[in-house]
């Protein structure tokens, strides 16, 4: 008989959250939610017009997407972080990158006996994704505590949730290269890669940090923080193409497929910059206005150089913190939720309108 989930995987982080949210909707002024990154700004016209455009769709879309898809994909990786070498068969769409987090492990073939490697503070996912396929996971930033083991799957996160730190070119050339001495799989979630404050963050796919071979490498990127895309769950995996070509003949075989109106949407979101850049501003404007308020408040805004999160921490325990200002309407996450090592942080989302990020600060 089959695990019940409760057995097979963690409980819903969030859940944990319910009494906090209460408290926060009670202030007299509402809730200030700070908790998730959940974009919150218009779908820019551009894309909602070619969704539109693209509505009539009686027919089943093919699972590899569409060649201007792809190639919109590839172009955008080379215009706006520099990546060579890539081409159509190096790219696949996806139906929302959390779905391929989660199932990776499984489509590739890593279960009971395999190693997955996920960073010490990270997206819960990662483990959860390790933990349905059957597989033991290792919370690590440092590769060395490994010792001899040759992990299945390490992923990385750059500029990363929750932490908001950017990896620097030299340490991911490093990660790359450990990686291919052992044959472990690196794949990189790169889904804040537009959003670098005070770094800039490179893809794991730039020549810089694999040379001039994509080779035992992906990379996971999604529209919903760069385009407003959330609820249109558009991404896509680009990388080495024998490791596409592994996903593309799985996804075949399960249906996993984007919608056809949804890829035409994507191409054109990738194609078009100047939405991106308006979004970078309004989230840049917050993210000043609440750092300026935490520290002001005590607080110490750790790393928090790229994605769309303040890493904060007023040195005590986190749920702590989540009461203290869930008194104030204002819900954030507990830095638990990302694992052991983030006991005394927050993390804080951009990802609230104008006026409840001011509303935010002045509370604070």
């Amino acid at each position: 008989m089959t695990a019940p989930v409760s057995r097979r995987l963690p409980d819903f982080p969030w859940d944990q959250l319910t009494e906090y949210a209460a408290q926060a909707r009670a202030h007299p002024d509402g809730i200030v939610d700070l908790s998730i990154g959940a974009p919150i700004d218009p779908t820019p016209d551009v894309v909602r017009r070619a969704l539109a455009d693209a509505s009539d769709a009686p027919g089943y879309p093919q699972t590899v997407g569409l060649p201007t898809t792809r190639q919109a994909a590839v172009d955008w990786l080379a215009r706006r972080h520099g990546v060579t070498g890539l081409g159509l068969d190096g790219v696949l769409p996806v139906i929302g990158t959390k779905e391929l987090i989660s199932t990776l492990a499984i489509q590739l073939g890593i279960g009971p006996g395999d190693l997955v490697v996920v960073p010490g503070l990270a997206y819960p996912t990662y483990g959860v994704g390790a933990a349905l396929a059957g597989a033991r996971v290792a919370a690590r930033d440092s590769l060395t505590s490994l010792g001899p083991e040759r992990p299945a799957l390490l992923w990385l996160n750059s500029p990363s949730n929750p932490t908001g730190r950017v990896l620097p070119v030299p340490h991911l050339r490093k990660v790359v290269d450990w990686c291919r001495e052992r044959g472990t799989l690196l794949v990189s979630d790169e889904c804040y890669l537009e959003f670098g404050w005070d770094e800039q963050p490179v893809s794991v796919l730039h020549p810089d940090v694999c040379g001039d071979t994509h080779e035992g490498i992906l990379a996971v990127h999604s529209l919903s923080k760069r385009s407003n895309l959330a609820g249109y769950r558009c991404g896509f995996v680009a990388g080495d193409p024998s490791l596409v070509a592994e996903l593309l003949a799985v996804r075949k075989n399960l249906g996993l497929i984007q919608p056809w109106p949804q890829q035409v949407a994507m191409a054109v979101a990738l194609a078009d910059d100047q939405h991106v850049e308006e979004q970078r501003a309004r989230y840049r404007a917050r993210r000043t206005t609440l750092k300026a308020a935490l520290e002001g408040a005590g607080f110490r805004v750790d790393h928090s150089e790229g994605s769309l999160y303040l890493w904060g921490t007023r040195e005590e325990d986190c749920w702590t913190t989540v009461a203290d200002l869930a008194a104030l309407g204002i819900l954030v996450a507990p830095g638990a939720f990302y694992g052991p090592a983030g006991q005394r942080h927050v993390r804080v989302a951009l990802t609230a309108t104008d006026e409840r990020v001011t509303t935010a600060a002045a509370r604070l």
